[in-house]
Parts: C-alpha cells; structure tokens; sequence
C-alpha cells in the first residue's frame, strides 16, 4: 500500500459565530474555505492543474453552505478547473473524515495529490437552523409522525446527551469545570507562545483589509469561580416540546427509563460557536519527490466507528482502540491525543476510559476555549497535532471526534 504523506496543513483563525458580531460573520462560506485552499496552494507552490480531488466537510449544507463548498471554493480560489471536488458531511465527525477519505485515495494508488478540509459558518447557520447547527440532527428526525424511528433509535440533543452520559458516569460539574479552565489556561499559553503560528492564515476582507488574523472566542480572563457560577444550559431544552409531546429528555429516557439526569453542562464547559475552516494536502511518495515537496507526516491509519446514538457522545473510546489496533500500536505510544472537547464530558470520559496522561491530551486547549466549527474541527485537530508534534518532538498524534448519530472517526499520524 501507498504512503499518504501530509505535505502541509492550514486553517483560519476562529470568529465568533454570532451573526453581525464575529469578525467573519459577514462573509461567505465559500469565501473562507477559498482562503485555506489559497493559502495551501501558494504555500507550497502548488500546480493545482495536478490536484485530483479536493475532498471537503461541511455539516449544514443549506443555503449558501450547500452547493459543494469543495467545488466551489477552488474555483472561487483561482485552482486550475482539472482539480475537481466534493463535499461531505459525517456531522462534527466530518473534518478528519475529508482526510481519511483523502489519505484512502492516496494509499489506494488512484490518486496522487487530494486537498482535504472543511469549513462551518456558524454564524450563518445558527440564524436558519440552530437545532441542526447545534445538535447535528435535523428536526424532522425528533418529531412527531416518526415514532417507529424514535422506538429504534431514540435520539436527543448533544448538550442533554452530555449531561445524560455525567449523570451515568458520576463525573461531577466541578471535574468538568475543572477541565474548561485547563483548556482556557492551555489556549492562552499556545496563543502567547505562538504555537499556533506556523498553521494560521489571516482572513482578509474582499477589499483586502484583514478580517481576522488571531483567535476570537478564547477567554483567557476564565476562573474556576467563573465557571462555577455559569447556569447549566440544556435544562430548558431538555424539556422542550419538540410535537406530539417528544422532548429530548424522554428521548433518552425511552432507553434509560430510570435515569433522572442532572444538568453540568453550560457555555463555559461546552464547545464555543465559531467560524472557521481548514486545509491539509495530501500526496504519495511519488508526487511529493517528482514535485519537490518535504513531506511533515503521514497518514499511519484511520477508522471509523458507531455506538450507541441515544447517548450519542461516547464513540471516541472505541474509535480510538480501533484505530490502535489497525496502526498496531498501543496508547502509550501516542504522544499527542486531540479529542474533541464538544462537551467537557467527551474529553474527562475519554481520558478517565483510556487511562491517560492529561499532559498528553489537547495540549493546546481545544473547543471548550477555542471554539468547534462543526465540518472544519476535525481538519483543524489533524493540523494542531502535526504542529505539536513537531514542536515537542514527539512521533505519534491520535485525532478522535464524537459525531451526531452516535458516531466517532479517528486517525493516527505520524510525523516525519
């Protein structure tokens, strides 16, 4: 089989995904996915006339967010029309998916240079959808006329299935709380360090002024006291009417009966709304030398993974023994681990199931401080890991996000 080398990797700082008040929020969807695209092109002197595939994730494909960014942007970025393009959507799960699918096609031996990446206008798709932009479920799956599906898989929002799974684990408000402010202190150090320097591009405005060049949403200012003030966030929803007398709470209590869930999760120990998109070229062996390319890393192995959906967060545990398992590897031979802080309780579950060193874990923060914008998270983490692990000299980064439906896709990188 094919190396999938990884060539190089970008991504735009994150807005804040309020419509009119984040930095990006009057922009284009594609506008910023033709940024990173830009950016990875003449970063690397790249012929676009030779790139295969540019394979893309973007969770809300409506309105201006549909259409195939992956096509779209490239075009919209000057690429030679032969680069061709896609767009794919596996919910928050989707960023590392366009690498995976990407990494695929390169080891296959079919293709020989693929653009992966994604991108999520928040503030876009908050203003049309905010149930779909937030939970990753399209309403018409929750509400009435569909019982014989909600009998099978009953499933509820992220937020209330987070507090569901602390309430099941006995992981308390304060470990949680506990975990949002290491984040925050991680981010604002890796932010004041510059360790996110090498990957970062400035957004410019279509007149050419910069939109945004540094991270919007972090809040250094963060105290455990802050924290522990917040209101939890998904009590109310939890109880919503969603037709026909659904709720999200009897969602999960159609399959855990017994279970009285208590409410932890709240703006400061869950995932921010932000803007955002990324890019990371991928190519073989062949390409990399024939076109004079100095490959960072490759692509060791990837897997995907499905558990239970009414819970819905807790598949990055398996994902990640899985991918371990198709690298021939074990944890400790991961030196970085990215897992997706959707919620405080993905990332203190997934380290408390693994057993892990927490100073290997989302070393630089992750989106409790910096924010997930849903289809780019995934290629923004395979980015950070490769960037940390040429930082620290470290060999191996292991990238797992959870996803809506109960899913969890998961890749092993290793840097060269």
């Amino acid at each position: 089989m094919a190396e999938a080398y990884i060539i190089d990797a970008v991504r735009t700082p994150r807005g804040i995904g309020k419509p009119g008040k984040g930095a990006l929020s009057h922009l284009h969807p594609q506008h910023l996915a033709a940024t990173v695209l830009a950016a990875i092109r003449d970063r690397n002197n790249l012929d676009t006339a030779t790139v295969d595939d540019i394979v893309w994730s973007t969770s809300s494909q409506n309105g201006k967010q549909g259409g195939d960014l992956g096509r779209m942007a490239a075009l919209s970025a000057g690429y030679d029309t032969k680069a061709s393009g896609t767009t794919l959507d596996r919910f928050c799960g989707g960023g590392i998916s366009s690498v995976n699918f990407a990494a695929a096609s390169v080891m296959s031996g079919m293709e020989d240079c693929v653009i992966a990446g994604g991108t999520e206008m928040m503030s876009y798709t908050t203003a049309f959808a905010a149930e779909q932009a937030n939970a990753g479920l399209p309403p018409r799956l929750m509400g009435s006329g569909h019982e014989a599906l909600d009998e099978l898989h009953p499933q509820s929002h992220q937020g209330v299935c987070g507090d569901a799974i602390a309430t099941i684990e006995g992981i308390s408000r304060e470990a949680l709380d506990a975990l949002a402010l290491v984040s925050q202190q991680r981010a604002d150090r890796a932010i004041k360090e510059g360790r996110f320097d090498k990957s970062l591009v400035p957004v410019l405005n279509t007149d050419g002024t910069v939109a945004l060049d540094r991270e919007e949403f972090p809040r250094p200012e963060t105290t455990a006291e802050g924290l522990a003030a917040l209101k939890p966030s998904f009590t109310g929803l939890a109880d919503f009417d969603l037709g026909g007398g659904f709720t999200f709470r009897k969602q999960v209590n159609r399959r855990y009966p017994d279970l009285e869930i208590q409410h932890f999760h709240h703006a400061g120990n869950s995932s921010g709304v932000v803007d955002g998109a990324a890019a990371i070229l991928l190519t073989s062996k062949e390409y990399a030398d024939k076109h004079g390319l100095k490959p960072r890393g490759r692509v060791v192995a990837y897997a995907n993974i499905g558990d239970d959906p009414t819970l819905m967060l807790n598949a990055p545990v398996p994902a990640a023994n899985k991918v371990l398992e198709k690298a021939g590897l074990t944890k400790d031979d991961i030196d970085v681990w990215e897992i997706n802080e959707a919620f405080s309780v993905v990332a203190e579950k997934f380290i408390r199931d693994l057993d892990l060193d927490r100073e290997k874990v989302n070393i630089n923060g992750g989106s409790m401080a910096l924010g997930h914008p849903i289809g780019a998270t995934g290629s923004i983490l395979i980015g950070t890991a490769l960037d940390e692990l040429e930082r620290s000299g470290g060999r191996y980064g292991l990238v797992t996000m959870c996803a809506a439906g109960g899913m969890a896709p998961a890749i092993i990188i290793e840097r060269l």
